[in-house]
């Protein structure tokens, strides 16, 4: 342990974040990166625990939710070689279980926090920042490609470069087999890509990584629908990775869903990155009108923060929960998520901005009101607590449905289902998860293919 009883001394200190004002300017990053000794200072934070359930994956409710790293991080060694300034030892360590930190280390929500000891009794580590800055560094002193492959090693097919297709990848390169990724959009990336804004992930990091699988010798073929090609495809490849994703999004049947100006947020968020580095207008855009979003979780958020970013008039996020308490007793659900009030980055930037958190709590949507035209006019609520009183409506030109995903697209399932050679692994095996628990699932899916290709 780096130093011991530092928790008693050293207050918990995030990354900061630019102003709203400023932030919504523009699609660049909106964290302001702690100096490297302050970083180093949050690390010797770390009690080095006997039991680290920080790095334990332990899943809740039916393995719905996860608490602890699903990659099992080995973090209490990473926190102290990173506050000894034994950066590189720490990024070594760190890339032992993680192939992606630049990835986790800005999308994650840090369950590794949720489940960390000090978290108990005060501020828990700032394992995600801690993360981030590790992989950061680790770039800007360079990153080595992995070795070929053999001419002869067995070739495998990875369907989809999210970040299950790009683990799996990464993975069985790793350990020596002939890679191909099929990527139905222009670029690598998939949700990576075009499913989260460039101000939480920059593209260029993706980029950068995808450039640097190719000097491994991964061939990406892009802009091709895998499902045309599937027997082609299971005949060449000793084995096949689906990694599609479950993009399927879950719909909100009520009346006057077919409205124009209503759009599913992957369309949305989508159509905005493509914008983005295009350099075009977005052909779906909020700029000047009153925006309703209706989802409570991470998409949810992200549209609030682009339609902010494209100079929306108003924002609001129709969430059937109820709003969590401010605090929540640790000690009755630990080492469990605590369902307790906070903002992510896009209501704290309306809130901001617009004067409330946009959130609209225990509120169902039960219709969408007709301009006349043809054109969505507003979201018709209602109270959950009160079903029976008369609906009250939201005013929104530009609906968003950010209601989560229902499973993987069903022709590319079907079109591989015949073959013997076929694996699942990430979303398209779990079911809408996190970025961090797909990564980990393709992960144990790449080990099986290798030691069964390479036996």
């Amino acid at each position: 342990m780096g130093k011991p009883g530092a928790y008693l001394q050293v207050d918990r200190q995030e990354h900061g974040v630019r102003p709203a004002a400023e932030s919504v300017r523009d699609f660049e990053d909106f964290v302001v990166d702690l100096p490297t000794d302050a970083q180093r200072e949050q690390a010797s934070r770390c009690m080095y625990c006997g039991v680290p359930f920080c790095q334990s994956g332990l899943r809740f409710n039916g393995a719905r939710q996860v608490t602890g790293c699903p990659l099992h991080n080995l973090i209490p060694e990473t926190n102290d070689l990173l506050f000894r300034g034994r950066w590189d030892e720490a990024a070594k360590r760190l890339a032992l279980t993680n192939p992606f930190p630049e990835f986790t280390g800005r999308v994650c929500p840090a369950p590794c926090e949720t489940a960390c000891n000090l978290g108990l009794h005060d501020d828990a580590v700032t394992i995600h920042d801690n993360e981030r800055s590790l992989s950061d560094y680790a770039w800007e002193r360079g990153m080595s490609p992995l070795p070929s492959a053999d001419a002869g090693a067995p070739l495998v097919s990875v369907i989809g470069s999210g970040p299950a297709g790009l683990a799996a990848a990464w993975e069985l390169a790793r350990r020596g087999l002939r890679i191909r990724v099929y990527e139905r959009d222009e670029k690598p990336g998939g949700l990576l890509m075009y499913g989260i804004p460039n101000m939480k992930l920059p593209k260029w990091v993706i980029e950068r990584r995808v450039n640097l699988m190719e000097e491994s010798g991964i061939e990406f073929i892009c802009g091709v629908n895998a499902a045309e090609k599937a027997e082609e495809i299971a005949t060449e490849s000793a084995a096949v990775v689906l990694a599609c994703g479950s993009h399927t999004p879950r719909r909100v049947d009520v009346p006057g869903a077919d409205l124009d100006g209503i759009h599913f947020a992957v369309d949305y968020l989508s159509e905005a990155t493509r914008a983005l580095l295009e350099g075009r207008k977005a052909a779906i855009s909020a700029e000047g009108k009153d925006v309703a979003v209706i989802g409570g979780g991470d998409t949810g958020v992200d549209c609030v923060a682009t339609a902010l970013r494209q100079g929306a008039r108003s924002v609001r996020q129709i969430v059937r929960a109820a709003c969590p308490p401010q605090e929540v007793d640790a000690l009755t659900a630990w080492p469990g998520p605590r369902n307790a009030y906070a903002q992510a980055y896009g209501q704290r930037e309306a809130a901001d901005l617009l004067g409330e958190d946009p959130r609209l709590w225990s509120t169902d949507t039960v219709g969408f009101a007709d301009a006349g035209d043809g054109t969505v006019s507003a979201v018709q609520v209602r109270p959950i607590a009160s079903p029976s009183d008369d609906a009250q409506e939201v005013p929104a030109q530009l609906v968003l449905i950010a209601k989560g995903f229902t499973g993987p697209e069903q022709p590319v399932i079907e079109a591989f289902s015949a073959f013997k050679n076929v694996f699942l692994a990430g979303d398209a095996r779990l079911g809408s998860t996190l970025v961090v628990t797909a990564i980990a699932d393709a992960l144990e899916v790449a080990g099986r293919i290798a030691r069964d290709l390479l036996a």
